[in-house]
């Protein structure tokens, strides 16, 4: 049986308990055991892009020496994924731990990334007819680049009509610490974000990030908008469960 560690992320174990148990569903479904550390914590990623790079390196060296065995790290955000497996070589190029650190980074991959290019799965899609729309977040888009196999997942489920947004690459507005720091701005964005979404007539907008998703959906229900912000996770275990969204 094949093993890997499974990485949370922090939006995960603080707010989308659900969506982690559902990713360790779909793999362990597919016969993997799944190893949890209880220890695990933040990526770093709110400090780098903060600009806070020694507390950065603290705490990218803590999650190098934590996931210690040769297992792939699965994690259930692109967004974490790219700052793991790229954004860690970049800050710690000049370490003397730098070859333990490309080690690490070279074994971390996105969920769907694992499902659809390492295990090749294929879901019976046993949901009612449904048209959906996809945001890319930009951390997975163009850092960890997993939205292709995140499409991908999507495009496997026969009775799912994936209708593309317009403006698919725009960011939405969240970027972490950036909308607490430009309130403003990060509205605005969303808003934009959500015309789009709008237009497409769909009455559900799956993603892989959780931030982006609380972002949006909770500014789509403060609209009083019918459209619901699914989780891909959620979205693929409750297709393939035949479950209602």
């Amino acid at each position: 049986m094949k093993k890997v560690y499974l990485y949370a992320t922090c939006l995960g174990t603080a707010a989308l308990q659900e969506s982690v148990l559902n990713a360790i569903k779909l793999l362990r479904r597919e016969n993997i055991e799944v190893i949890f550390k209880k220890k695990q914590t933040c990526c770093g990623q709110p400090s780098f892009n903060s600009g806070y790079f020694e507390e950065s390196k603290n705490i990218a060296l803590y999650n190098v020496n934590l996931f210690e065995e040769d297992y792939p790290i699965v994690v259930v955000s692109g967004s974490c994924a790219g700052m793991m497996s790229h954004d860690y070589l970049e800050l710690l190029k000049d370490s003397p731990d730098f070859a333990m650190v490309k080690n690490f980074s070279s074994r971390v991959i996105e969920l769907s990334q694992y499902l659809d290019k390492v295990l090749n799965v294929n879901y019976e899609d046993k949901g009612e007819p449904i048209k959906v729309t996809w945001h890319s977040n930009c951390h997975a888009l163009r850092v960890q680049k997993s939205i292709e196999s995140s499409k991908n997942l999507i495009n496997k489920l026969k009775n799912v009509e994936l209708v593309e947004l317009e403006y698919e690459k725009e960011c939405c507005g969240f970027g972490g610490t950036f909308s607490v720091k430009e309130p403003a701005i990060s509205n605005a964005m969303v808003k934009t974000k959500i015309e789009d979404i709008k237009k497409t007539g769909v009455k559900y907008l799956i993603s892989g990030d959780g931030g982006c998703l609380m972002n949006i959906g909770g500014t789509m229900k403060r609209m009083g908008l019918d459209i619901k912000g699914v989780h891909l996770y959620d979205f693929l275990l409750k297709r393939i469960q035949g479950e209602r969204l």
